[in-house]
């Protein structure tokens, strides 16, 4: 992380979010420098999903302030599209058009949100299922490919809209475990390559390999941070050794 950039990419200030009487997000502060990966991880229900999604308004968030590349996060909807082109984001689910091809669904959105000439559309997605390890699979419909290959389109398919920054809400959880290494692998040269990251996992060789800083939740709140040296092998909280001691374990 190098010093000169001093202005973090994305800024949250005691963010806050509440489900009716739930308090979901209880004032969780994170600066994340551009180029940065950080891994999000604790147990169910601890606001990991909730605060990732505020990044790009899929929630709104109460109290407090979210800035992205300079851009604060309000009800001013010209903000919120500016955030959303800047951010690709990665869901459990693929969320693929099962009706289009592969290479279709990757070049959607540049040729309609940003009115990329189809041809230019289409080679700047076949180098993206380059990248992902999957150009052969660029004419076959999403049913036709296993759950991590549709989940490199989905990657492919943010990274179309050549964006900022990436968001990965447990992007592993719903696949096959012999699938996990592929999507892994696709993600870790994603994070080498400089890409500014967000990923919300339980996958921790990813999170010791690749993270420059893991955030570990617990109840809304951010409990620990630090580098993957720091709460792999010196964590600080009780919360945070009993949550690994038993993750560690499987």
């Amino acid at each position: 992380m190098s010093e000169n950039n001093s202005q973090p990419i994305i800024v949250c200030k005691d963010v806050h979010k509440w489900y009716g009487e739930f308090h979901a997000l209880r004032g969780v502060d994170m600066e994340v420098a551009k180029g940065e990966v950080i891994v999000i991880f604790g147990p169910s229900g601890s606001g990991k999903s909730t605060f990732i999604r505020t990044i790009n308004r899929l929630e709104e968030h109460q109290r407090g302030s979210i800035a992205v590349n300079g851009i604060e996060l309000s009800h001013d909807v010209r903000n919120i599209e500016k955030i959303r082109e800047e951010t690709g984001m990665v869901f459990q689910q693929f969320n693929l058009f099962p009706h289009i091809s592969v290479l279709q669904n990757v070049t959607l959105a540049p040729i309609w949100v940003k009115k990329m000439p189809r041809e230019e559309a289409e080679e700047l997605g076949m180098e993206l299922l380059t990248r992902v390890g999957i150009p052969e699979q660029a004419e076959k419909f999403p049913g036709q490919l296993s759950g991590g290959q549709q989940q490199r389109v989905a990657i492919a398919r943010a990274l179309a809209m050549q964006p900022e920054i990436m968001l990965f809400d447990e992007p592993t959880s719903a696949l096959d475990p012999e699938m996990i290494k592929e999507v892994l692998d696709a993600m870790t040269e994603l994070a080498k390559s400089g890409m500014t990251m967000l990923v919300v996992t339980h996958e921790m060789g990813f999170a010791r390999a690749v993270a420059d800083r893991l955030f570990f939740f617990d109840e809304g709140n951010v409990v620990e941070s630090g580098t993957p040296q720091d709460l792999f092998n010196n964590p600080q909280e009780d919360r945070t050794k009993l949550f690994l001691s038993q993750i560690l374990q499987h």
